[in-house]
């Protein structure tokens, strides 16, 4: 991993800026059926809309437009188009055949625009984090209530997904491998397992972030684990960082948050929405507004990485760059 060095300086030097939410800004585009299936998918017999990895095979235009948005606000990392690049959730649009070159495409768009900026200022490298979404099932819990014992997943079909997607992911130029928004902590180790399978088979180290989701104020996963169970029920594996991110505006992630800090050892990344959604769904809070409350992580010393979530669009990432640039990176500790 040519680039690990440089992120572990970059790391002890300042608050590492994260870009925002791809998903918010693809909205924008008001894209069709039929510019998600472009020409290559156009007689597919499924409906195609929604399905956002797509994109990258059909309009990798925009995929690399989103992504110099955030590296023109200053993001440092930017993740790849791949939040549902499983075969569990290509499942849906019956794409499970085309995971690896969705993975594979999106980390070098990626790859391509981060490059292009760290030549321009070598002094500020920025770095791709491939993505890797929680899918849409759960190994913990049954989505039968009169059947509590059922899973529709085991541990061993997400370890095979994971593998697949962290491979092309890595093979696309990631430098990173992101575990995301996870609400049920067993779909995050079999993600882990097939990385660490990855790590022993290349004889490589992949940093790799973690980010957990607390769903609710009752500060738990949808798995029912505190930030603190979550922590501890990752922490055998060599991470890069630990966090949280999505569920929740910065100011209510806050107490999860110090949790992380106070107990961890690695870096501590957050990506809180831009507030709780309104009731129709939309974020409302401001840049200047959600760089305030950000403002209290920096002032307590909680945070390494910093970025966005629902919501959040370059000028969010801009607003939280400028606010961090005056602070220093959380100090890692011997935990005793």
């Amino acid at each position: 991993m040519k680039n690990t060095a440089a992120l572990y300086k970059a790391l002890n030097e300042r608050i590492l800026v994260l870009d925002g939410a791809m998903g918010t800004m693809l909205q924008r585009y008001k894209f069709s059926e039929e510019d998600y299936r472009g020409e290559r998918f156009k007689d597919w017999e499924y409906s195609l809309k929604g399905n956002n990895d797509l994109l990258s095979l059909t309009q990798p235009h925009a995929i690399e437009e989103v992504h110099r948005k955030y590296l023109e606000a200053d993001a440092d990392i930017i993740e790849t188009n791949t939040f549902s690049g499983t075969t569990i959730a290509m499942a849906d649009y019956h794409m499970e055949e085309l995971v690896y070159e969705l993975n594979y495409e999106s980390a070098k768009i990626a790859r391509k625009i981060c490059d292009q900026f760290t030549n321009l200022n070598p002094d500020k490298p920025r770095f791709v984090a491939g993505s890797m979404g929680p899918t849409n099932k759960t190994a913990s819990l049954s989505p039968d209530v009169n059947d509590p014992g059922y899973r529709a997943i085991t541990f061993n079909e997400l370890r095979i997904a994971y593998k697949e997607q962290a491979e092309a992911l890595l093979d696309g130029g990631s430098d990173i491998l992101l575990v995301e928004t996870i609400f049920d902590t067993l779909n995050a180790k079999a993600a882990l397992f097939a990385i660490d399978e990855i790590q022993e088979e290349r004889n490589i180290k992949i940093p790799i972030m973690v980010s957990g989701t607390i769903t609710d104020a009752s500060g738990r996963t949808l798995s029912g684990q505190t930030a603190e169970a979550f922590l501890i029920s990752i922490s055998h594996l060599n991470l890069l960082s630990v966090g949280l991110n999505c569920a929740l505006g910065a100011k209510q992630l806050t107490p999860y948050l110090e949790t992380l800090a106070k107990k961890s050892n690695f870096f501590i990344s957050a990506y809180p929405n831009a507030g709780l959604p309104n009731a129709f769904g939309q974020y409302d809070e401001s840049p200047e507004f959600m760089a305030e409350q950000i403002r209290e992580y920096a002032d307590k010393g909680l945070i390494n990485i910093i970025g966005g979530c629902c919501g959040t669009t370059p000028p969010h990432i801009k607003a939280i760059a400028d606010l961090v640039k005056d602070y220093q990176p959380r100090k890692l500790s011997v935990v005793g």
